[in-house]
């Protein structure tokens, strides 16, 4: 990569991902944070459901820009190419912060919430206030991971985990200060996460303005993508890819909704996953690593292939012991505040999901691959296998199997990304080869 002079050893490799691993570790600790917080105040049921439900909505209205970390990281090489992807970036985050305000208009919100996915009425009148406090999410986090992807491409992902600490300091201060004035759940963690993320915003671009003085001083880059025509060919695969992704939410949100157990299963679904996530976070924060790192030397590529597997061993391992021993128990009940009953229902789940951080690690080295050579399409079809995955196997359990909602979720989400990684691998094997020999 043109902006980054590496030696390729494991230590090295641990030091420049440390800080992002250091990242999404952080951010996996929020999820878990704010449930606990919520299931401490009034109706936690309700709360945590309402909290669970808009949260999947601002994640799938932001999903256009997602991918702005993979494609900043892979694309800003030079000035020109910065201003371009800027200007990119602006437009998407505009037309999503128009999106989310049609959303919430009440007759559309109503439909969808009440009409079709028949949400309990009072956990539908707490989704739309949750939603609405959200609103600033999705911008902020397009601005962030824009600003991002330009410090991991520069050597300085230092910044981008004091970033997230800034973010949680700022959204458990929210959270506390709401708390102890007893607002109600769905509120305090909606408004935590929008405060938390803007001031993580601010702070990262202002960081890296150092950096973007750099950029312009620099030569220009003749290999850098400098027309909106080709930023869009290399990008619309990955919007699609997260668009795909985080759009499954509502319907896995859908599905529980009409399960047996509906209200438990939405109530404990945000806790199961956030606890999964702390382990999957690991794994999805290599990929913009590999990317910057991924080599065409074979040497090179080999030993950032291996790192890869050592994380995805080392996480694996730690959720299946959480997962069939005490810790998921005591995770549940201690740290998250549920009731035995909640609990007791989220074990099996954990259990099912122990496989998911090995899955993670290996689809976040596959994508990595192909998106540093550039050669994005077959991950939005990978994508678009794993969601036909999860729906499959969502109404089978569902509908067919009369399992609990969150039953059905935990076996839906490893089927589909199963299906998607199998796939992933014959792209990944074609470009390996064509690149390696």
């Amino acid at each position: 990569m043109k902006n980054l002079n590496f030696n390729y050893t494991y230590k090295n490799i641990f030091i420049f991902w440390g800080p992002l691993a250091a990242t999404w570790l952080l951010m996996s600790v929020e999820g878990p944070f704010l449930a606990a917080i919520i299931a401490r105040l009034a109706e936690p049921k309700y709360n945590l459901a309402a909290f669970g439900v808009s949260f999947s909505f601002a994640l799938i209205i932001e999903a256009p820009i997602i991918m702005l970390l993979s494609a900043s990281t892979a694309l800003v090489s030079d000035y020109r190419s910065y201003k371009k992807l800027l200007n990119y970036s602006t437009f998407l985050n505009v037309m999503i912060t128009l999106f989310m305000f049609l959303f919430l208009y009440p007759p559309v919100f109503n439909f969808i919430t009440g009409d079709l996915i028949k949400l309990n009425p009072i956990v539908l009148k707490y989704t739309y206030t949750a939603t609405l406090i959200l609103l600033p999410w999705p911008a902020a986090i397009g601005y962030r991971r824009f600003y991002q992807g330009i410090l991991i491409r520069n050597n300085a992902t230092r910044f981008v985990a004091v970033g997230t600490a800034i973010r949680l300091i700022a959204m458990a201060s929210t959270a506390l200060f709401l708390y102890k004035n007893n607002y109600p759940g769905h509120i305090v963690g909606a408004s935590s996460l929008s405060i938390g993320v803007t001031a993580e915003m601010l702070f990262i671009y202002l960081v890296s303005i150092p950096v973007i003085r750099r950029i312009r001083e620099s030569e220009n880059d003749p290999e850098a993508v400098i027309s909106y025509r080709k930023i869009n060919e290399f990008y619309y695969p990955l919007a699609l890819t997260s668009l795909l992704t985080l759009g499954v939410h509502p319907l896995v949100t859908f599905f529980m909704g009409q399960s047996r157990m509906a209200l438990e299963s939405l109530a404990i679904f945000p806790v199961v996953t956030s606890l999964v996530f702390i382990f999957r976070g690991v794994g999805l924060s290599f990929q913009e690593a590999a990317i910057t790192l991924i080599d065409p030397d074979y040497e090179k590529y080999r030993i950032v292939r291996n790192f890869a597997a050592m994380i995805g061993l080392i996480t694996v391992s730690g959720l299946t012991i959480t997962a069939f021993s005490s810790l998921g128990y005591i995770w549940f009940t201690k740290v998250s505040g549920l009731s035995i009953d909640l609990a007791n229902l989220g074990l099996k789940p954990l259990m099912i999901m122990a496989i998911f951080p090995a899955l993670t690690v290996l689809i976040s080295f596959q994508r990595s691959l192909l998106i540093r050579f550039k050669h994005t399409s077959p991950i939005t079809f990978a994508t678009l296998i794993e969601v036909s995955g999860i729906i499959s196997g969502l109404w089978l359990s569902v509908r067919i199997f009369d399992l609990p909602g969150i039953y059905a979720a935990s076996i839906a989400f490893i089927f589909g990304r199963l299906l998607a990684n199998i796939y992933l691998s014959i792209s990944y094997k074609k470009i390996r080869n064509k690149i390696y020999g």
